[in-house]
C-alpha cells in the first residue's frame, strides 16, 4: 500500500494480493527462486559465501537467463549469488536478555538463516526471559546475531547489550 519496498526475492507471493497487484503494475520488482534455492542463496550469505551451484531450473532458457552457469564433472549448474540484507527482522518463540533466540514450529525454517545474513537483526519474542533461563541446547540463533528484541505484545525493548 505505501510502497515501501522497491525489490522483492521470494518463494511465492500468492498469499499476498498488495506485492501481487505491484507486481502486475511494476510497482515491486519481483525475483522468484524455489524455496530450497532461496534457502540455500541466505545460508550461503550467512556463511560469508559467494554463492551456491544448483541444478534447479537449469533446463529451463528463463530460469538460466541472465544467469552464469557452470559444469562439472559434465553436469551443469546455475551459479545463485549468496543474499545478504542489511536488516532482518525475525520472529521468535522465546528471547532471552542477551539476544538468545528459540523459535517455534516453522519459524526455525529461515529466521535463523536471515538472523545470520543481515548486518543486523532484530527479533520480536512471544515472551523475553532472563539471561541464563533458556536451555542452551535449545537455543537456536545466538545473541551475537541479534541487535535487539522486543516483545510481541506491548511496546517494551530490551537491547542485547543491556
Amino acid at each position: 500500500v505505501h510502497k515501501r519496498v522497491k525489490r522483492l526475492i521470494a518463494s511465492h507471493i500468492g498469499s499476498n494480493p498488495v506485492a501481487g497487484r505491484q507486481m502486475t503494475d511494476g510497482a515491486l520488482e519481483v525475483e522468484f527462486s524455489p524455496q530450497g534455492t532461496l534457502a540455500e542463496r541466505i545460508r550461503a550469505g550467512g556463511a560469508g559465501l559467494g554463492g551456491i551451484l544448483t541444478d534447479i531450473g537449469i533446463d529451463n532458457a528463463t530460469v538460466c537467463e541472465n544467469k552464469e552457469t557452470v559444469t562439472i564433472d559434465g553436469k551443469s549448474y546455475l551459479v545463485e549469488k549468496a543474499l545478504t540484507a542489511d536488516f532482518a527482522f525475525v520472529s521468535a518463540h522465546i528471547a532471552d536478555e542477551f539476544g538468545n533466540l528459540t523459535f517455534d514450529k516453522t519459524a526455525r525454517n529461515m529466521n535463523p538463516l536471515m538472523a545470520a545474513a543481515a548486518e543486523r537483526t532484530f527479533a520480536e519474542a512471544a515472551e523475553i526471559v532472563p539471561a541464563g533461563e533458556l536451555d542452551s541446547e535449545h537455543i537456536v540463533t545466538p545473541g551475537v546475531f541479534v541487535e535487539g528484541v522486543v516483545q510481541s505484545e506491548g511496546v517494551k525493548w530490551r537491547w542485547a547489550w543491556e
